[in-house]
């Protein structure tokens, strides 16, 4: 399933941009640990650059489902970012430039098997308690639909968090 969609080209040229290009890669787009927040008394950065790099992301994410949840995460902070939300960003072209190889590719095959999967971060989002939720969806062995959002309710457990989602899953 996974194999190079995207010219390689465009992952060098955005590290390039960006001066990532010599950096140690690294094995996951995100740390599970590194929950990120508003961070006010972090000190700014480059506001026109950050949002680059998250525009940058956001084009590769059709081809790089891995790195959705990371992405959407950090672009929530686009209004004040600061030095550990860019940190966080430089960590996914981390991630990339050590799977710059990898990607989605469809192929032609039998297999027309709805299958889902979906998990919950119950009270994940450190500034307002809500949980984040993420599904894949798969027809056969091919990804058709993939997703990662913070809910519009704030749930009281990790089961309702999870429920809350699965019935959104399910309209």
């Amino acid at each position: 399933m996974w194999h190079l969609h995207k010219p390689v080209n465009y992952v060098l040229e955005i590290l390039k941009k960006y001066g990532m290009e010599t950096c140690d890669p690294v094995g996951t787009s995100m740390e599970i640990k590194d929950k990120l927040d508003l961070d006010q008394n972090g000190s700014p950065v480059d506001a026109t650059k950050y949002h680059s790099m998250i525009g940058a992301l956001m084009y590769l994410t059709s081809s790089r489902p891995d790195i959705v949840h990371a992405t959407c995460l950090c672009a929530r902070y686009q209004a004040k970012p600061t030095e550990k939300h860019l940190k966080e960003v430089e960590s996914i072209f981390c991630y990339l430039w050590g799977t710059v190889n990898m990607g989605l590719w469809y192929t032609k095959g039998p297999g027309f098997e709805l299958i889902g999967f979906l998990d919950a971060d119950y009270a994940g989002c450190k500034d307002t308690f809500k949980s984040t939720s993420g599904r894949a969806q798969f027809l056969g062995e091919k990804l058709v639909s993939l997703s990662s959002k913070k809910q519009d309710c704030m749930a009281l457990s990790t089961m309702e968090a999870e429920y809350v989602f699965l019935s959104a899953c399910c309209a």
